[in-house]
């Protein structure tokens, strides 16, 4: 018995991170938001789940996930790129399953020695690493990237499955990385802060035998704070997801096409004082 509790504790510890489950962001990690304001309720999923998440105690991204599809509504974080190795181990979130589990980020074989969970009891509201074997024209596209990170810690908790969509491979690896690596950079010259919101729009069609919705698009907004932060800009991008293509596009026109996609009220990304133009 004792030796169970250890190796409880012990994978809490050692598995790379924590995240938790929360009711509200505004009173767990507002800090990923413009003005502490979180996108408003028009791109929410019928089940959704409020991740903010933490490793090593420190909260790096809050995420939107949808429960039923399987994959995040969106990512939001502040972009903070730095050199740094590329992570390599996949994590789940375990309070998925219910509050009553650990709030440690894992990984699956880590709750299915230690902790007596199934496989079946982790994949039954998110996506586990067995979805996305064998993908033809499709890999796990990071909706937060590792890169926009500053260090090992903050680029380790991104690689967790609640932040990945099954993504064209041609588009990661092209028009996206560009935006990612390249038109990031420079639309940032100057900015002091910069806050980002990365999304996926739900789309038709399904991996994993139905089980991992692929999106229909990709998209991406951004608030940046000039240097005392009088000054605001904003830019955005989308890219449908069986294209090699991204549109640089004004907040403003993201937002409507957003609120065409879903079809409810208008999508609102961040605080009405980001521009829209």
């Amino acid at each position: 018995m004792l030796l169970l509790l250890l190796l409880q504790i012990s994978g809490s510890c050692l598995w790379l991170g924590h995240s938790e489950v929360v009711t509200s962001f505004e009173d767990s990690c507002p800090q990923f938001f413009f003005k502490e304001t979180p996108p408003n309720e028009t791109l929410e999923p019928n089940s959704p789940a409020r991740i903010c998440q933490r490793y090593k105690n420190k909260y790096y991204f809050a995420t939107l996930y949808d429960r039923d599809r399987r994959i995040p509504v969106y990512s939001a974080y502040l972009y903070q790129p730095g050199s740094g190795k590329r992570p390599k181990t996949w994590m789940v979130e375990p309070q998925l399953m219910g509050s009553v589990y650990p709030s440690a980020m894992m990984r699956e074989w880590v709750l299915e020695n230690y902790y007596n969970v199934t496989l079946g009891q982790i994949s039954k509201s998110q996506a586990v690493l067995v979805d996305y074997k064998n993908l033809t024209g499709l890999n796990r596209g990071h909706l937060n990237p590792s890169g926009h990170h500053a260090d090992n810690s903050s680029r380790t908790a991104t690689f967790t499955l609640t932040n990945i969509v099954p993504q064209n491979e041609k588009l990661n690896g092209g028009a996206w990385k560009n935006y990612e690596q390249q038109i990031m950079i420079k639309k940032t010259q100057g900015c002091a802060t910069t806050y980002v919101v990365v999304g996926a729009v739900p789309g038709n069609n399904y991996i994993a035998g139905g089980r991992v919705n692929k999106p229909s698009h990709l998209w991406a907004g951004v608030c940046c704070e000039m240097g005392t932060g009088a000054e605001l800009k904003a830019w955005a991008v989308i890219a449908e997801n069986d294209r090699n293509n991204v549109q640089l596009v004004p907040l403003g026109e993201l937002e409507e096409v957003l609120t065409e996609l879903y079809g409810g009220d208008r999508v609102s990304l961040f605080d009405r004082d980001c521009p829209r133009g």
